[in-house]
């Protein structure tokens, strides 16, 4: 029933800001039953969670992409977006939004992904 798109550009200038929107249908992100993550996989590379926002809008960042990323949210239309500063071509990834429905140890389980989608960080 939920449903999650990512939307934004596909191409993205070096030391420029990648803003990526997730669009979130089928229940609310302000439940406190769940939290809603941003994830990216490089070419050839495994999920990088990049980080959550909860339900009360308080944020976790992953420490490796060394506070480039800012998560925020947007309740009156069920949206949660990503901001990624300076970005490099070591940025180009497909990214993820996922909602997280449990934490497991140092990592998150996930119930619902969205499709994807490439960007590609490029002069």
């Amino acid at each position: 029933q939920v449903q999650l798109f990512e939307s934004g550009p596909g191409l993205v200038n070096p030391s420029q800001t990648l803003l990526l929107t997730c669009t979130v249908s089928g229940g609310s992100i302000t439940t406190s039953d769940y939290a809603w993550s941003w994830i990216r996989q490089p070419p050839g590379k495994g999920l990088e969670c990049m980080g959550v926002i909860n339900y009360d809008a308080s944020t976790y960042y992953s420490p490796s992409l060394k506070g480039r990323t800012s998560i925020s949210r947007d309740t009156s239309r069920n949206q949660f977006s990503l901001e990624l500063t300076s970005v490099t071509p070591e940025d180009t990834a497909v990214y993820y939004c996922a909602r997280v429905l449990a934490t497991i140890g140092w990592g998150y389980e996930y119930d619902h992904w969205g499709r994807g989608t490439q960007v590609t960080v490029s002069s």
